[in-house]
C-alpha cells in the first residue's frame, strides 16, 4: 500500500523525528503506485504554485513554506518556520531508489531552509 501524507509543522518531512506523525493533517492510501503518484503530483503542483519557497527530494518528500508563517517556540526561545509538507510512502516507509524521480529533486531560489529548533534534534 502507498500513502500520500500531508503535514504541517516545524520540521521538513525527511527528518522523520520520533513524533513526526503528530504533524499529519491528512493521509490517503492507495493500492497502486500510479494512483498515489497522481495524487502526490497534484498536491505538489498546488503547493509549488501557492507558496514562495520549496525544497523537494527525488524520493517524493517535499517541504513548502512562506517565511511569514512562523510560530514562537518557548523551549528554544526563537521563531520556527512552519512547513507544508507532502510525502509519498510505501507501507509507511520512505520510497526506495527504485521509485526515485529526478524531476522532483528541486528547490527554488531560496538558498537554504530556515533554521529549525536545535533542542529537538
Amino acid at each position: 500500500m502507498y500513502q500520500v501524507i500531508k503535514m504541517y509543522g516545524d520540521w521538513e518531512p525527511w527528518w522523520f523525528l520520533e513524533d513526526w506523525k503528530n504533524d499529519i493533517i491528512e493521509e490517503a492510501t492507495y493500492v497502486k503506485f500510479e494512483d498515489a503518484f497522481k495524487a502526490y503530483e497534484k498536491e505538489w503542483l498546488r503547493l509549488k504554485s501557492d507558496l514562495p519557497s520549496y525544497k523537494s527530494h527525488k524520493n517524493l518528500l517535499a517541504a513548502f513554506w512562506d517565511k511569514s508563517e512562523q510560530r514562537w517556540c518557548e523551549e528554544c526561545d526563537e521563531y520556527l518556520q512552519q512547513y507544508h509538507s507532502i510525502l509519498l510512502l510505501k507501507d509507511g516507509q520512505e520510497l526506495t531508489e527504485d521509485y526515485s524521480l529526478e524531476d522532483f529533486e528541486q528547490r527554488n531560489a531560496t538558498p537554504e531552509l530556515p533554521s529549525s529548533c536545535a533542542i529537538k534534534r
